[in-house]
């Protein structure tokens, strides 16, 4: 088993569709299963009571997934000149799995030939079924990271807490997208109050979890906001005593970005090692401002920090300007920003003190309230192409024949 492969195991899948056919409950309910592993959160799994046939009618109305798993009971001639109809609605590199129902050497070999990856014997148990699709997802697709998005402020007070808690439900809610949430503030961090938690950790027990490869206490140490939003739940740190080394704090997302497909961190109010150590890494930096004379100058200083530590690159970095119209006679004008930086503001987001007070401990409403839909509307747009944006993708494989290839390749040779 290649490298490559051995990672299906332990890391966060790419994004992908797979559906699955079958008249067998069984079956259906380890397709099922797949939603609760981790690996699979940025998976679309299909399970639909039926087989070639019905594989046939659903490709042909919407277009075939990344991996289709088909189980029959017969393996004849009548069920491979079927497999050849339902290749024409495949893509190039579409896997195909079949689900038999007996162990014969000679009939693996014939459907390998045909472009089937693999050919499982019933009944499956669903760990069989993970390994084997998150196997097939790696060989064509390669292993993807997950978008960590850093959010920073260009001084205190500028609301960057409060723009990261609504980014982090747009990312989730809106956007359909598994997001973890996490504050380096250790007890400092107002994550729990705009989020509705309690802290069940501090960073060094969250280090030390880490540390320690302990899965079990690090799960205990999670807050599930819903079904898409998870939140590491620190903030039990006494304020004045000192928080983890940056190093640790790295290793912290190193084990967290393998189980989220965008993690985002809130760096308003943490150590200047911890901060400097993720944004030099982070896939996008959104730095929020005020449009006055002193946020902008801190906010001129960080940008030039970040771009140093980067080599040079900003394109990754997306200017929030934060409470417009406070004092509009002492306020600098967007346009003379974007001039005075040298980079123009992706989003401006007006003073409404009420509407923030209104929801401190319940961020999430803002979303939906009248008075903030504009902003709001335009921080969604931003975040979009932060999170859409082509993630490094590390050792791509050699594309594999698919489904459809090696249908066409035996046709040929016939």
């Amino acid at each position: 088993m290649s490298e490559i492969e051995n990672q299906a195991t332990d890391t966060l899948l790419p994004s992908a569709s797979v559906s699955v056919f079958s008249k067998d409950s069984d079956t259906l309910d380890s397709a099922k299963a797949l939603l609760d592993d981790w690996r699979f959160a940025r998976v679309n799994v299909n399970a639909v009571e039926g087989g070639v046939e019905e594989a046939i009618a659903a490709f042909q109305a919407d277009g075939a997934t990344e991996i289709i798993i088909i189980q029959t009971d017969e393996i004849d001639d009548s069920f491979t000149e079927r497999l050849g109809e339902l290749s024409n609605y495949c893509d190039e590199g579409t896997a195909a799995i079949i689900v038999g129902p007996v162990n014969d050497v000679y009939l693996y070999r014939q459907l390998i030939e045909m472009g089937v990856s693999d050919y499982l014997v019933r009944p499956i148990k669903p760990e069989i079924l993970k390994d084997v699709i998150a196997k097939a997802l790696i060989q064509r697709l390669g292993v993807s990271d997950s978008r960590l998005i850093a959010f920073v402020g260009a001084k205190g007070g500028v609301g960057t807490s409060s723009i990261t808690q609504i980014c982090a439900w747009l990312a989730s809610g809106n956007m359909e997208n598994k997001t973890l949430l996490i504050d380096a503030a250790g007890g400092w961090s107002p994550l729990s109050v705009g989020m509705g938690f309690d802290p069940s950790a501090n960073m060094s027990e969250i280090a030390r979890a880490v540390e320690a490869q302990n899965e079990d206490a690090l799960e205990r140490m999670f807050f599930e906001a819903s079904d898409r939003l998870t939140i590491l739940a620190s903030g039990s740190d006494a304020m004045l005593d000192p928080s983890v080394f940056a190093a640790q704090y790295e290793a912290v997302l190193d084990n967290l970005m393998v189980k989220s497909p965008v993690v985002m961190v809130d760096l308003s109010s943490a150590d200047s090692t911890v901060k400097k150590a993720v944004l030099s890494r982070a896939h996008e930096i959104i730095m929020i401002t005020t449009p006055t004379v002193t946020s902008l100058r801190f906010c001129r200083s960080l940008l030039k920090e970040i771009s140093d530590i980067r080599g040079g690159e900003s394109d990754s970095v997306s200017l929030v300007v934060n409470q417009t119209g406070l004092a509009k006679s002492y306020e600098v004008s967007p346009t003379d920003i974007g001039e005075a930086l040298e980079f123009p503001p992706s989003v401006s987001i007006p003073y409404l003190p009420a509407v923030f007070l209104k929801y401190e401990s319940d961020i999430k409403g803002m979303i939906t309230d009248k008075e903030s839909a504009a902003f709001i509307e335009s921080l969604a747009s931003m975040l979009q192409k932060s999170i859409s944006n082509n993630v490094n993708t590390a050792d791509q494989p050699e594309e594999p024949l698919g489904f459809l290839d090696g249908l066409f390749s035996r046709k040929k040779s016939k």
